[in-house]
């Protein structure tokens, strides 16, 4: 039986990619200020920024837009929606939304005050934005372990439950719900096992407080728990899947990612408790409650690929290819977060300029170096994207600094990754020559979206 792990389908359409040379790319980078979310797509060789929005759609999805309704109230494609949705959360309220921030801020609108706080695994960006601008306090609780970047466990997303239930004990009174992010993006798309999800939300009812997970990956997260999880060997994705709905009060999704779709999102609640104050923020902010944002065609396109995306040839291919990856950069000496995750490789980018100071900002640093060497695009998770600069000019740094490689489903093939694994390998051998950074301006929240930078 042949090793190699192919893609389970056929490319039906292409795009041209632009080649750009070093000289070229050293002037856009200049140009964007450093700032590679500044820089214009057609600039990018090998654009791994991030897998939200950028796969590529079947050709069953295509044929879904086409049956796309387009009635501002009650579409036929909402109804088929919210029943894929049902069907796979067991949650009875379906609210769509035109993308996963966008089901933060509702929710977080409706139910969330100044002085709350919210504990998680780990928040990502948008969410601890969307938390902060509220006034709320996002706190993240992932075990130890997923701050080791070289350590090997087989669910490094999972939270820690000794702290959380010492959290809950003393700030209860300022806790609305807990939540969990699968799988567990900041911390290197690491998954969350079955019996830590279970084990949470037995706390979270001991001290009457709801359970909310953010699903993005929620598919992926499923896989690794079939993969590693005994018990779950023999279990479809689809049911994983539904347990792990099952432990839960809501949920908010990015539909981006596992729903397979370049725009959509949404939130599912078990109770009507929040409802009306959930709906009338979503019509304040994005629409009546059968579009929420999103045309009649893409609530078709998310509904075949939310079934897509629990495909488990599909999800083998997928996390195998984030492997393969990683296989590359190990041979080569380069660390990264271990095991890979589901979506992305995440390079450590202490282990390739282990002498720059984390005030130059290394992850950042990594990120121009990978677009100058090889023009591809990847995105800090470091002190750039979690630190924040104090009103006394002082600087907060994160605990890691990663460049995430965040891979387009279905879009790149075995040799895209060779050639990247290449480019990595030369920017490691050429670390000395790295330049630092500075910011030079930025905006009070998500600064990494549009801050601009200087060498340092």
């Amino acid at each position: 039986m042949p090793k190699t792990l192919i893609e389970p389908f056929r490319i039906k359409s292409i795009e041209p990619i632009r080649v750009t040379t070093r000289a070229d790319r050293e002037q856009l980078l200049a140009a964007a200020h450093l700032n590679v979310f500044l820089l214009r797509a057609e600039d990018v060789l090998i654009d791994w920024l991030t897998d939200s929005g950028t796969g590529a759609m079947s050709s069953r999805q295509w044929g879904a837009i086409m049956e796309g309704d387009e009635s501002y109230a009650g579409a036929r494609s909402f109804y088929r929606l919210e029943k894929v949705i049902q069907d796979i959360t067991g949650m009875q309220h379906f609210v769509p939304t035109h993308q996963g921030r966008a089901a933060e801020k509702v929710l977080f609108t409706a139910v969330c005050k100044q002085g709350d706080l919210v504990p998680n695994n780990c928040h990502f960006d948008t969410t601890r934005g969307n938390l902060e601008y509220l006034g709320v306090e996002a706190l993240d609780l992932v075990e130890a372990v997923g701050l080791q970047p070289a350590t090997i466990a087989p669910f490094k997303g999972n939270i820690d439950l000794a702290r959380a239930e010492e959290v809950l004990k003393k700030e209860g009174q300022r806790i609305p719900f807990g939540m969990l992010t699968v799988t567990n993006n900041t911390g290197g798309g690491q998954p969350v096992s079955m019996a830590n999800i279970r084990a949470y939300a037995a706390l979270l009812k001991k001290y009457g407080k709801p359970f909310i997970m953010d699903v993005c990956r929620f598919a992926e997260n499923a896989m690794f728990i079939k993969m590693r999880e005994p018990g779950y060997e023999n279990t479809s994705i689809k049911a994983i899947a539904q347990e792990m709905f099952s432990y839960a009060d809501g949920a908010t999704m990015s539909a981006k990612k596992d729903g397979m779709v370049n725009i959509g999102g949404f939130i599912v609640l078990r109770s009507d408790e929040w409802l009306d104050e959930v709906r009338s923020d979503l019509i304040m902010m994005e629409g009546f409650p059968t579009y929420g944002g999103m045309a009649g065609r893409d609530l078709e396109a998310l509904a075949v690929g939310l079934e897509e995306g629990l495909d488990e040839d599909y999800l083998r291919y997928r996390l195998r290819t984030a492997e393969y990856l990683g296989e590359k950069l190990d041979a080569a000496g380069v660390g990264f977060v271990k095991p890979t995750g589901g979506h992305a490789v995440y390079i450590d980018a202490r282990t390739v300029l282990p002498g720059m100071p984390v005030q130059h900002y290394p992850a950042w640093a990594l990120c121009n170096a990978l677009y100058l060497e090889g023009g591809i695009r990847g995105v800090e998770i470091g002190s750039v994207m979690f630190g924040k600069r104090l009103d006394d000019g002082t600087e907060t740094f994160h605990s890691m600094e990663l460049v995430r490689l965040a891979f387009p489903r279905r879009m790149y093939t075995q040799s895209h990754f060779d050639y990247a694994a290449e480019v990595i390998a030369e920017v490691k051998q050429k670390a000395a020559s790295i330049r630092g950074v500075k910011i030079v301006k930025q905006p009070k929240f998500l600064r990494h979206f549009t801050a601009q930078f200087d060498w340092a």
